[in-house]
């Protein structure tokens, strides 16, 4: 079977926020650019973090320019002819046509390099990540530090107000170190609205039942 001369592939950088995936993707993206490659960059255009929705820029200020996407049709639809890397970060944020775009790309001999999270703030697979990492070339798993033990942390947790973020929340909600904390799977806490109605009744029946008490005498 002929091949494309140049030998497209997927690479998929995921892992937990602040692990460093927006600075490994913009180190592959300069090292493409010092190779002469001709590269085009997108990103979802909800992340505005940092340096706005025009720009990648990594927790430690490093910036490369990009073009905003809300869909992966527009990603489709901007691909230049003759690009032979494209880079796509924050792709949790995209739709799960992402995938046969990005198949597509790489059928074409493109090199496609995508970065996002793995896990949405319930540890429950985020957006078309899983199957991306199905059909990926190379994958690369980072992880951060668990700001409450210092393990390796693979969870993020969002906060609100400082305290965990109930299950029942948004799945997407765009923030940085103010909303969101990198911790292992132990000391991720995801409680459910549920469980603080349950502990109000617990608190009120005893009152309740008082109450209830002195009224029949």
């Amino acid at each position: 079977m002929a091949h494309d001369a140049r030998e497209g592939s997927i690479e998929v950088i995921t892992g937990v926020m602040f692990s460093g995936k927006s600075e490994e993707l913009l180190r592959r993206v300069r090292r493409a650019l010092i190779a002469r490659k001709a590269v085009q960059v997108f990103k979802s255009h909800l992340d505005d973090r940092y340096s706005g929705i025009h720009a990648i820029s990594s927790h430690d200020g490093r910036r490369v320019e990009a073009r905003p996407v809300s869909s992966s049709l527009d990603i489709a639809e901007q691909v230049a002819d003759k690009v032979e890397v494209v880079a796509i970060d924050e792709v949790q944020f995209l739709d799960t046509g992402i995938i046969e775009v990005a198949n597509r790309l790489a059928d074409r001999g493109i090199r496609v390099i995508i970065s996002g999270t793995d896990m949405d703030f319930r540890g429950e697979p985020f957006g078309p990540i899983g199957p991306l990492l199905a059909v990926a070339e190379s994958i690369d798993k980072l992880h951060a530090i668990c700001v409450v033990c210092g393990d390796l942390a693979t969870r993020n947790q969002r906060l609100i107000d400082g305290s965990p973020a109930v299950a029942e929340g948004p799945t997407i909600q765009v923030g940085g170190s103010e909303t969101y904390e990198a911790r292992c799977r132990h000391c991720h806490e995801v409680p459910s609205s549920q469980d603080d109605q349950m502990r109000l009744i617990e608190d009120f029946q005893p009152d309740e039942l008082e109450s209830r008490g002195r009224s029949q005498a």
